[in-house]
């Protein structure tokens, strides 16, 4: 219950509310990345193979991009072709906790990455590639990466290894840990200690809470019989129906047993045929001095970029980057059942997944690829969460994904309440293959174990957990794009 006791703690024993505007503002002006777009040719340090055409690393380390052909035989697009990133080594996404005053606090490091669309970000204690960690960059080493590669006899409170993107990443993972310090920690310049509290608070500030964050803040064993009285009484019925979701004994529509089985079976019948192609002459995708895009100029760009930065272990580098085209949205349909809050969660097959099918958001898409693609390639539910009234959205907030690999990959996260209203539908038949109704603590139970959420659904479990204490307003800050 020590996850919840710092969930309910909206003010920080180390990091006061008042102090966090002038701490991460003034932070903000002293780190910095500026990033200039350059010719794909020009990246220091990185090659064109000259037989298949990928972009790599001089040193064979990082990653290499490269092409993807895709067939999924009765999907809503069943074949296409697309660059993809091969990122094969598993990096290390830590938050260190430790008590105050009996409360649970997290070692959070402000951190700017060269694709941050709004500069400075919360982002984990420890966010690094085995590359990063083993010094192939050639900069200073990692932080505190010392306490996660050796844990001491406790060992891990959660340790965990789960997936990235599937349709930007080729079988692409990182381990996901938190590690509880024993003893005094020494807080180096840019890192801070948090509540769950104050974190919870700052998730509803746009693009604050970078990816790797959430990612692990969804992976805490915050599920518990116990949590309302922990949190105390609900103050709707919303947040009533969201605490019993949490009670591994208040029912479910489906038992994990079945919901185990549903996800086997989808990926037993879903066939993806993903296989590593060369970059040069990837069907429907044209190589110019600036990028790598496809002929209808939709979906995404490969761009190249030199940065330099400071409050970094290394001070300039250049490498491709992912940039996306359009606003994603990213969203959890709710309905209280019996109740019970339970969130319609998608068996999704992306051609990048370790194990074909991931369970994802509800809604998982950017709008505007779909003027590009046939009718029935649009995603379900995506008029629903479009045209929700603003009563019924419980979360929203545009947040980034990871500003290591994406050039200001932006998506509007949002939970929305299907209960009551003209536009509540969310209807989904009890034997449709692709859809079923789950409760928190199964989502929080599949979480300790890998490859069973994609990392939009990890995301969008922090927020939802999020919203179990009474909304407050957070601090804010001025953030300039950068």
């Amino acid at each position: 219950m020590r996850v919840a006791a710092s969930a309910r703690a909206r003010e920080g024993v180390r990091t006061p509310n008042d102090d966090f505007h002038d701490w991460f503002g003034a932070l903000a002006e002293r780190s910095y990345t500026r990033v200039e777009r350059v010719p794909l040719d020009g990246l220091d340090g990185w090659e064109t193979d000259p037989r298949t055409g990928n972009l790599r690393h001089h040193t064979g380390r990082f990653f290499t991009v490269e092409g993807l052909d895709v067939r999924i035989p009765g999907g809503p697009v069943p074949a296409w072709s697309q660059p993809i990133i091969n990122q094969p080594e598993i990096g290390v996404l830590g938050i260190l906790v430790k008590e105050f005053d009996g409360v649970l606090h997290c070692l959070m490091q402000a951190k700017v990455e060269p694709g941050n669309a709004g500069g400075l970000q919360i982002s984990p204690t420890v966010q690094a590639t085995r590359s990063n960690y083993t010094g192939v960059h050639g900069g200073r080493p990692v932080p505190y990466l010392d306490l996660f590669r050796d844990p001491g006899p406790r060992g891990p409170l959660v340790d965990v290894r789960q997936s990235e993107q599937g349709s930007a990443f080729h079988h692409k993972r990182n381990r996901n840990m938190v590690v509880e310090a024993d003893g005094e920690v020494e807080v180096h310049e840019g890192f801070r200690w948090f509540t769950l509290g104050q974190l919870h608070r700052l998730l509803a500030e746009r693009d604050l809470v970078n990816m790797d964050a959430r990612t692990v803040l969804s992976c805490l064993p915050f599920a518990h019989a116990e949590l309302a009285r922990e949190l105390g009484p609900p103050a709707d019925p919303f947040r009533a129906a969201l605490f019993r979701s949490c009670d591994p004994t208040a029912g479910s529509r489906h038992s994990l047993g079945s919901v185990l089985s549903w996800i086997t079976e989808a990926r037993t019948r879903t066939e993806v045929r993903a296989h590593r192609v060369p970059l040069a002459g990837l069907p429907g995708w044209h190589r110019t001095r600036d990028r790598v895009s496809h002929e209808s100029g939709a979906f995404f760009d490969v761009i190249g970029v030199r940065v330099e930065a400071r409050g970094r272990e290394v001070a300039g580098w250049s490498q491709p980057m992912i940039e996306p085209h359009g606003t994603g949205v990213v969203a959890f349909l709710t309905r209280t059942l019996d109740g019970v809050l339970h969130v319609l969660m998608h068996a999704r097959a992306e051609a990048g997944y370790m194990d074909v099918v991931e369970l994802a958001p509800t809604v998982q898409c950017t709008p505007d690829s779909y003027a590009y693609l046939p009718e029935s390639a649009r995603p379900r539910f995506l008029d629903e969460v479009e045209r929700a009234e603003p009563g019924r959205i419980r979360f929203q907030s545009v947040l980034s994904e990871e500003g290591g690999r994406f050039h200001h990959a932006l998506n509007r996260y949002l939970i929305v309440d299907t209960d009551g209203g003209p536009g509540a539908r969310a209807d989904v038949p009890p034997d449709d293959p692709d859809y079923r109704w789950m409760t928190v603590h199964q989502l929080v139970e599949l979480l300790r174990h890998s490859h069973y959420l994609n990392i939009q659904a990890r995301s969008l479990v922090a927020c939802l957990q999020s919203l179990l204490v009474p909304e407050e307003p957070a601090p804010t800050t001025e953030r300039k794009v950068r």
